[in-house]
């Protein structure tokens, strides 16, 4: 029944991306996240185990069937492009907006009780792969020792393949009071521990964008995040921009962030602005072009 009535859409909208893509013989629309494989092939999560060449043969089939495919930013068409030799005509850029649930408010001294929050902290919200970069973080707070005695660092998120060895360096580094990991967090929490936050920092090594910095702005809380591949771009300059390498530039970032009031008002000021610029209205409008150019072409 599902090939059957398949046989009578206009077109497959796939927000995954997904096998049937190219399994199914109808009009399809998809989406490719990232290409971090080709990108970023040190990190065993997308290379090791031969992840990379079965994710490279599943893009080449949904570039080849799909009429057309939806990536994040210029920076991920681009990629797209240049990884696939697709025609750029039939890849669109539709950036990502916030989850719904980041609206929603709750009760932050019930969120702040419940994890065990400090009054004042960095909030760093990824689950614990290696690109993810905790190492460089906390590499730059152990820098920041006798600088911000005070410093705090929240992590939340589940166990990835990092995880064992980032719980090794905070006590290498003598950090052990300094960084509270929470765990997996629910939707519903989400929204009152950034506004908790002193700021949002996300070193990742993966792009091109990422939703956190989104979710900072919603919540209007100051973010730094990595200055590489679309993450510039999806940030303008609503973010601090620092090289996720660099242990000495995270801290420089930190120290600023957790030092100038000012800095973090109006941090949280463009962010706010940003976010109104583009939310689910934009989103479904830039979709429905996308529909009607690839319906008309």
């Amino acid at each position: 029944m599902l090939f059957r009535s398949a046989e009578e859409c206009d077109l497959w909208i796939f927000p995954a991306e997904e096998t049937l893509t190219y399994q199914i013989d109808v009009p399809a629309l998809s989406t490719i996240f990232d290409l971090m494989h080709r990108y970023e092939p040190r990190f065993p999560e997308v290379a090791a185990l031969g992840r990379a060449s079965r994710r490279d043969w599943h893009y080449k089939k949904m570039c080849a069937y799909a009429k057309g495919l939806l990536v994040d930013s210029e920076v991920g068409k681009n990629q797209v492009i240049e990884s696939y030799q697709v025609d750029e005509n039939k890849v669109f850029v539709l950036p990502y907006i916030v989850p719904p649930y980041m609206h929603r408010k709750n009760n932050n001294k019930t969120v702040d009780k419940k994890y065990n929050l400090p009054s004042k902290y960095i909030f760093y919200p990824a689950q614990f792969w290696e690109h993810k970069n905790h190492k460089n973080l906390l590499q730059a707070a152990a820098l920041l020792k006798d600088k911000i005695a005070d410093l705090k660092l929240v992590f939340v998120g589940s166990k990835k393949n990092a995880y064992e060895s980032v719980l090794r360096l905070v006590q290498e580094l003598g950090l052990k009071g300094q960084v509270l990991f929470a765990g997996y967090v629910p939707d519903e929490d989400m929204a009152e521990i950034y506004r908790g936050a002193r700021a949002m920092i996300m070193p990742t090594f993966f792009g091109p964008t990422n939703i956190p910095p989104l979710e900072a702005f919603v919540t209007g809380c100051p973010a730094a995040v990595s200055n590489i591949y679309g993450m510039p771009e999806q940030v303008g300059d609503a973010a601090l921009l620092f090289d996720p390498s660099s242990p000495r530039e995270i801290a420089e970032v930190i120290e600023r962030l957790w030092n100038d009031d000012e800095l973090c008002r109006k941090l949280a000021e463009k962010g706010k602005k940003r976010a109104a610029s583009w939310g689910q209205p934009q989103f479904n409008q830039r979709l429905k072009e996308i529909i009607e150019k690839i319906l008309t072409s």
